[in-house]
């Protein structure tokens, strides 16, 4: 379950200048309201809720994707002279940064995560993936080898990723069924607006995921 103290340490690290989503708020409006506990009472409920009985509300499941032209662009005749840029519901963020936090700190302490994962993690920096790599390129060194680097991108990694086997995942690392009847409704179901520049398209509902 989650406490208060964890609900505003996460509201208190956001940027009140992040762009609105769909429910119009802003996480300075979140930080008004939560000046009153009966508020943060509320939020911790629905929070627990949704994990209590695994599921992820709609409501929640549905962003705007805003496509804005990439600048120093002459001609803008393909795809990929445009930038995507999703806004989602403010008090999903937020629900989404609690059960994350929850979620990575279970994780860590009971050493899921491979030691050479270093991108996304608390404590953990684009140092140390320097110092890493540095030590690997010492130790081939000390073995008379010539060392070298590839470094690539892998696109569209999660919506290809295997819903079904992550549920697994969590299941064999034994967290409660309910977190992995969650993460499998969270996974599913969901849907953008897409809102291109007037002169390109107008805009349309997409749906997106498995479901």
């Amino acid at each position: 379950m989650f406490s208060k103290n964890e609900l505003i340490n996460v509201i208190e690290k956001c940027n009140n200048l992040s762009a609105p989503g769909p429910d119009k708020l802003m996480w300075s409006h979140i930080k008004s309201i939560i000046r009153n506990d009966d508020w943060i009472c509320k939020f911790i409920d629905i929070t627990n809720t949704c994990i209590e009985l695994g599921h992820w509300p709609s409501h929640f499941k549905t962003s705007i994707t805003v496509v804005i032209p990439k600048p120093n662009k002459t001609t803008f005749d393909s795809p990929k002279s445009y930038r995507p840029i999703v806004l989602l519901n403010i008090i999903r963020k937020l629900f989404e940064k609690i059960i994350g936090e929850c979620l990575q700190f279970y994780m860590i302490s009971n050493s899921f995560i491979h030691s050479s994962q270093l991108r996304g993690l608390k404590l953990r920096s684009t140092m140390d993936v320097g110092v890493a790599l540095t030590h690997i390129i010492h130790l081939g060194w000390v073995k008379n080898l010539t060392m070298s680097t590839l470094a690539f991108d892998i696109v569209q990694f999660f919506p290809s990723l295997n819903y079904q086997l992550l549920s697994l995942i969590l299941n064999k690392m034994g967290l409660n069924y309910k977190i992995s009847m969650f993460f499998k409704n969270y996974l599913v179901g969901r849907k953008t607006k897409y809102l291109w520049n007037k002169f390109i398209s107008p805009s349309f509902n997409v749906n997106i995921g498995v479901g």
